[in-house]
């Protein structure tokens, strides 16, 4: 996962867990991609406070994470979801094949009910 879009999931996730301050500034950091300079002229504060503020909303989304897994587990789902389309539209587009095989179009469903089961239970 690339850094950026690893902060922004976490941040959609867990960023209401920070304090207000702690927010904004990562949303200006992050979202709005103020440089730290700009970040620390607009509030009054240094540079280096910012880069640590930021530092370490960084650490705290993280841990949040390891202990409860919200992206991950969406990320999951995500996947899940993604193939259970691709199976599906295979399936739709190989309706007219379904006739000559029906043995392969059955293995498409069967996986299809397989991936809902595992999403129904990691959801």
């Amino acid at each position: 996962m690339d850094k950026l879009y690893e902060q922004t999931m976490l941040f959609d996730f867990y960023g209401e867990l920070l304090t207000e301050h702690q927010r904004s500034v990562y949303r200006e950091a992050v979202y709005l991609d103020l440089s730290l300079g700009e970040i620390a002229q607009e509030r009054g504060i240094s540079r280096q406070g910012v880069h640590d503020l930021i530092r370490r909303c960084d650490r705290i989304l993280q841990e949040y994470e390891n202990k409860l897994h919200l992206v991950e587990r969406f990320t999951t789902a995500k996947k899940m979801v993604e193939e259970i389309q691709r199976l599906t539209v295979t399936a739709v587009n190989k309706e007219n094949e379904a006739a000559q095989d029906p043995e392969g179009m059955q293995e498409r469903f069967q996986a299809i009910r397989k991936l809902s089961r595992e999403l129904l239970e990691l959801l």
